[in-house]
């Protein structure tokens, strides 16, 4: 199933997991979310990971962006190892390196969109490039809403917020866990679409798990995972040739 990757995309890497394990438990009652995984992802490209329910797709997702220990192996944001961090290492490489956009919004009820956005410089006491952040302002196409809190916008409106939060800091890279799961399907579209050009456009590094092949199809590429391991991979994807692959596990979440 494995196709060509993208002509002329950026080889830097982003993040990169190595014979990454995480293991819940001991003995009869032992689960092994991930088993010896390694996977890439590279600067400058959109990845989707997909699995079945169980699979170990967003427990990657949470090792490699540093919300998750790992039980062995390896990660590493850019140069920097994340098992050899300490707490407050990993907490600043977080808030400066990565971003997160999550199926809850996660926007505070009392701060405008503004506030909302610029929120995680301002606790790092960092100000904000003014010309980057009105380009991602200008692209998620919030420039009229930024006045407004989160309870007088609709839920896309307070996802494309949650989008140019993630956006504003200029991470290394954004992680998304199911990021338009609440959201209809025009307003899902609307954020895989800002997601995708800010990848294009802007340069960004996005990694997503996500369950929807639509939603895999804004990707450049989808990893897939069965029984915490990568099975597959997928450049190019569109979301026929993703549900058709998708079809293949059986309720084990293994391939056919």
């Amino acid at each position: 199933m494995t196709t060509t990757p993208v002509a002329g995309r950026a080889t830097s890497v982003a993040a990169r997991a190595t014979d990454l394990s995480k293991i819940y438990g001991q003995g009869e009652t032992q689960v092994v979310a991930l088993d010896r995984v390694t996977v890439e992802f590279r600067q400058a490209e959109f990845t989707a990971i997909m699995g079945p329910s169980g699979s170990g797709k967003s427990t990657l997702m949470h090792c490699v962006a540093g919300l998750d220990t790992f039980s062995s192996g390896s990660v590493r944001i850019g140069d920097t190892e994340l098992g050899s961090l300490k707490d407050k290492q990993l907490t600043k490489l977080r808030r400066d390196k990565i971003g997160f956009i999550f199926q809850a919004f996660n926007l505070l009820p009392t701060l405008t969109a503004l506030e909302n956005i610029t929120l995680p410089m301002d606790i790092a006491g960092r100000k904000p490039d003014k010309e980057w952040l009105d380009s991602v302002i200008q692209m998620v196409g919030l420039r009229d809403r930024l006045s407004h809190r989160p309870a007088q916008l609709s839920g896309g409106q307070q996802q494309r917020v949650a989008v140019a939060r993630a956006l504003a800091s200029k991470p290394d890279i954004i992680f998304g866990d199911e990021p338009t799961g609440n959201l209809d399907s025009r307003s899902g579209a609307e954020v895989l679409g800002f997601l995708r050009n800010s990848v294009r456009e802007l340069g960004q590094t996005v990694v997503m798990v996500t369950h929807d092949p639509v939603a895999a199809a804004y990707a450049d590429r989808v990893v897939f995972l069965a029984d915490g391991r990568i099975v597959d991979e997928m450049y190019k994807p569109t979301a026929e040739n993703v549900l058709d692959f998708m079809k293949q596990f059986d309720a084990k979440g293994r391939t056919s």
